[in-house]
């Protein structure tokens, strides 16, 4: 079953990363076009923030089964236990944020700009603490290598 969240963890983050992108761009043009329609970029702002909380829950299942602690190859450990978990937390929290300020703030430039920014912020932290598989030891791990 854990092998199952595993795969299930690791195909997500396609499309996590596929929605922060998308949310990301949209919102930067809206905001330098001064686009006055934000009615689409809100719906997106919220698919993305659920996709980042399901992905959350998923990690939170395999961090507390501590399957990844049987490895024992350099540094993975320490990996997933000092960084991997708490920037993802982290972004998560940017990322809810990023929704939750643009969906109250009352000017359609300042929600573009929210959205921008903490989208933007949870995206370059999810990029850099995915463990890819051309990283050291990660291809081992996961059987991509």
């Amino acid at each position: 079953m854990i092998t199952g969240f595993l795969h299930l963890h690791s195909a997500l983050r396609w499309v996590v990363l596929a929605l922060l992108l998308v949310t990301f761009i949209k919102a930067a043009i809206g905001l330098s076009n001064k686009s006055t329609d934000f009615g689409s970029q809100g719906k997106l702002g919220l698919f993305t923030m659920i996709a980042l909380h399901i992905q959350l829950i998923i990690g939170l299942v395999l961090f507390f089964d501590g399957h990844w602690s049987e490895y024992t190859l350099d540094g993975v450990t320490r990996f997933f236990m000092m960084e991997h978990t708490p920037m993802m937390i982290i972004a998560i929290v940017l990322g809810t944020l990023g929704h939750s300020l643009s969906k109250r703030a009352t000017e359609v430039r300042a929600k573009f700009k929210k959205q921008t920014i903490f989208f933007g912020l949870s995206l370059l932290l999810i990029f850099a603490m995915i463990p890819w598989p051309f990283m050291r030891n990660f291809g081992e791990i996961f059987g991509w290598i």
